[in-house]
């Protein structure tokens, strides 16, 4: 694993701006599914939104759809990566990509690929989810295995912007907080988390896990889910939220479709890191044998 710093150059860094995370419920129809997209990132712009957040599967969370998808977005000029350009011109915000299929051709899986934009609408760059979700839950479902049909990222991600360096995650990475160190020694200020966390595991850890995500990196913490019932087995858990880099919950929608937003200070995270050094004071152990 390699750490990836976009190199544009820090210029003049806004201190204060205003973080969003949008919040959907992905049903089949693609187009249906865009239209609420590009509502909701509206609304987060109306708000003054600088950094907009989409969240996990947003254009489809059907599986036996993702390799034609995938197909597609091998090319900057497919569908999806050119609506989030557009997007992220048309509303002038940094837009974190969620997820979307991206073909292999030889293995012929896909990558769950979070594609990143700049405020003109040009494509930054892209992180690759690392960690994917091979677990059975007492849910409806009951057994999830992401690997039948992706394939694993092995680099984290760290892009500038006028408004700090934001890094990169995708759902199943929240449980690895070693991804989350990776990001702050890449110098992240700000910490995305897209995802579909489904409804059992998100009751039981996903508030206390992006909390202590943004307390261990004194780092702020903007988090987009799914909500809601996608099909007769699959439900996820939505409460998109804002955290402080002290783990306050600055905003969040619990349910429905929507924004979750909040003015953030990059001031707040240089005293918290300068006032508690942490960072400074990690020590190496000796192995246990």
């Amino acid at each position: 694993m390699s750490d990836d710093v976009d190199s544009q150059g820090r210029g003049d860094m806004n201190k204060k701006s205003r973080l969003a995370a949008i919040q959907i419920t992905t049903g089949p129809n693609v187009e249906k599914n865009l239209a609420a997209v590009d509502d909701q990132i509206k609304q987060a712009a109306q708000q003054g939104a600088k950094i907009v957040a989409l969240p996990e599967v947003f254009a489809c969370y059907d599986s036996q759809k993702y390799l034609a998808l995938g197909k597609q977005e091998m090319s900057v000029l497919g569908n999806l990566r050119s609506r989030m350009s557009g997007w992220a011109k048309k509303y002038q915000v940094y837009l974190i990509g969620g997820t979307i299929p991206v073909l292999e051709p030889t293995a012929g899986k896909v990558y769950p690929r979070c594609y990143f934009y700049n405020d003109q609408g040009e494509e930054l760059g892209h992180y690759d989810k690392i960690h994917l979700f091979d677990v059975d839950i007492d849910d409806a479902q009951g057994r999830y295995r992401e690997s039948d049909m992706f394939l694993s990222g092995d680099e984290v991600k760290v892009f500038e912007t006028p408004y700090g360096k934001v890094g990169l995650t995708i759902c199943y990475d929240l449980r690895f907080p070693y991804v989350f160190e990776r990001l702050r020694k890449a110098g992240a200020d700000i910490i995305s988390v897209v995802a579909a966390f489904t409804e059992t595991t998100g009751k039981a850890h996903w508030q206390p896990l992006l909390q202590a995500r943004a307390i261990e990196q004194q780092c702020y913490v903007v988090a987009s889910n799914q909500w809601g019932q996608h099909d007769k087995k699959r439900r996820t858990f939505g409460h998109s939220m804002v955290i402080s880099p002290w783990g306050e919950v600055l905003d969040q929608l619990p349910a429905g479709q929507g924004v979750a937003s909040a003015e953030i200070d990059l001031a707040e995270v240089e005293r918290i890191r300068r006032e508690m050094p942490i960072a400074n004071h990690q020590r190496s152990l000796k192995d246990d044998d």
